[in-house]
């Protein structure tokens, strides 16, 4: 038996029932209802997994209170539900054990730990979740915990998208605004094995959190303004949504990038100025990039950064903590004790 199969498939069985957090409207975290719902079943190209531990995200915030950025508002409410969440359970990233597989599906059996991303589909704040094929799904390292291992789809997916976007080099200066973030911590980590030369923008009490994990330089923003300094670098990625194209722009050289990560439509639809250029639009999340992550992450080479973790009832106290904005790395729910 594979040494990521912790059960016996004969043995599996499935309930008709589940535990769910459900979304019932969009608001604060009294929207939030843990109810019991069907279990659900997997299509002929599908994986059902039971939970282990899954994020809590900006992103599932953003949905639950519809505070997106600037311009997407009717979208997002065209996306997600006019009137209330189309899809009410919450959730992108998963971690847990197969508990059935379609028929089509190849590669993955009853008792295999494995860790996923479901993106908009969510869903996975529940006791089952389904994650199609299409989807991200890949084996969990036997090195890292559930918990470890669901800390980094969100974060790391985004930062391997925008840095492959931006094709950075080896000696490239990068800033990274927000670095304490899941996205930012990702993003330093991943831009420094690129070989870049990498500030970090985040606050003094994150400061050597960053430059653990390899921050060149770091700029406390309660003190600093970097748009007011003469420094200047190759590329900026904004992860939290807390500058602009245009405030940026003088502070980028030449050939410059600027990364939306999570900026207004007005930055997505920003045109090049000269020969610099903005980069948003939505992450793409493939199993290979998920499959990248994984494999850094087992070798020691990408470290999972969890600020707190939660139990599975006190998933609305997660939710609280996020909107904060002051979380460090990832915030994770947890089922049970881990298999």
């Amino acid at each position: 038996m594979p040494a990521n199969t912790l059960a016996n498939p004969a043995a599996v069985h499935t309930p008709t029932t589940m535990q769910a957090w459900v979304c019932r409207d969009y608001g604060g975290t009294e929207v939030l209802e843990l109810q019991t719902r069907p279990c659900p079943a997997p299509g002929p190209r599908d994986v059902l997994v039971r939970v282990v531990a899954a994020s809590v995200s900006s992103a599932d915030v953003r949905i639950r209170t519809q505070n997106l950025p600037r311009g997407f508002g009717l979208l997002g409410r065209l996306a997600f539900g006019l009137l209330r969440p189309r899809q009410p359970i919450l959730g992108s990233d998963v971690a847990g054990v197969v508990q059935a597989v379609g028929r089509d599906v190849q590669g993955f059996q009853p008792g295999d730990a494995v860790v996923g991303a479901t993106g908009a589909a969510t869903g996975c704040h529940a006791g089952f979740c389904v994650v199609p094929l299409a989807k991200s799904l890949v084996h969990k390292p036997a090195r890292l915990s559930f918990a470890e291992a669901v800390s980094l789809p969100f974060g790391g997916l985004a930062a391997l998208h925008f840095l492959n976007q931006a094709q950075v080099q080896a000696g490239e200066t990068m800033l990274v605004i927000g670095a304490s973030g899941a996205v930012g911590t990702a993003m330093v980590q991943l831009a420094r094995q690129r070989g870049a030369w990498v500030t970090a923008v985040c606050s003094g009490g994150n400061a050597a959190l960053v430059r653990s994990l390899g921050a060149h330089a770091v700029i406390d923003y309660t003190e600093n303004d970097f748009t007011q300094t003469d420094q200047r670098w190759d590329v900026i990625a904004d992860t939290v949504g807390a500058s602009s194209f245009t405030a940026c722009l003088p502070r980028l050289n030449e050939h410059g990038r600027y990364l939306s990560v999570a900026g207004s439509l007005m930055e997505l639809l920003a045109r090049p100025r000269g020969t610099r250029r903005s980069i948003g639009g939505p992450a793409a999340e493939r199993t290979e990039d998920l499959q990248t992550l994984m494999n850094l992450a087992a070798s020691g080479a990408l470290q999972p950064v969890i600020d707190c973790t939660y139990p599975f009832a006190d998933l609305p106290a997660a939710h609280a903590y996020v909107e904060t904005g002051r979380k460090r790395g990832t915030v994770v729910v947890t089922w049970a004790d881990e298999p």
